[in-house]
Parts: structure tokens; C-alpha cells; sequence
């Protein structure tokens, strides 16, 4: 895992759901439904943290004994894939 800090594009419009959050990407002119575990990765994507200290933020939030690295690595591929992070 790198150690960059990803951070949200600036130009989303994000709406929390009861599960999970809806992002409207204008730019590309789609919107995104992210299940709770994506929604709180890209809610710790603040540019603070390193990719490694994400996935210890998800194990913090789920309660996990072990970090999720591969899986938090995985959804943060596939959130810079769609423009969601930088």
C-alpha cells in the first residue's frame, strides 16, 4: 500500500443516505450509491491520512480485529477510477 493521502474532488455533490451516501459527479455527469464501508472510506480520504491509516480508520469503525488493506485498497482503486478521489 502507498503512502499517498487521497483526498475528495472538490466538485462532488454528496448526499448522505441511511445506507450508505449518493454522489453526484459532474464532470462526468453520473451519480454514485456507496455502501456504508465505501462511504466511510471516502469520508477518511480528508488528504491527513495515508492510504494505510484509512484502512485502520475502517478496522476502528466496524469494530475489526485486523485492518482491511487489501479491501480498503481496493475500494479506494475503484473510487479514484470513477473521480471520486484524487
Amino acid at each position: 500500500m502507498t503512502q499517498e493521502r487521497p483526498t475528495i474532488d472538490d466538485d462532488l455533490d454528496v448526499n448522505e443516505t441511511d445506507d450508505g451516501l449518493i454522489i453526484y459527479v459532474p464532470a462526468t455527469d453520473r451519480v454514485h450509491h456507496l455502501n456504508p464501508t465505501a462511504a466511510v472510506v471516502l469520508q477518511l480520504c480528508d488528504g491527513s491520512r495515508t492510504r494505510a491509516e484509512i484502512a485502520d480508520g475502517v478496522r476502528e469503525v466496524f469494530a475489526l480485529e485486523v485492518s482491511p488493506v487489501a479491501e480498503t485498497e481496493e475500494c479506494l482503486a475503484r473510487l479514484s477510477r470513477e473521480g471520486l478521489v484524487r
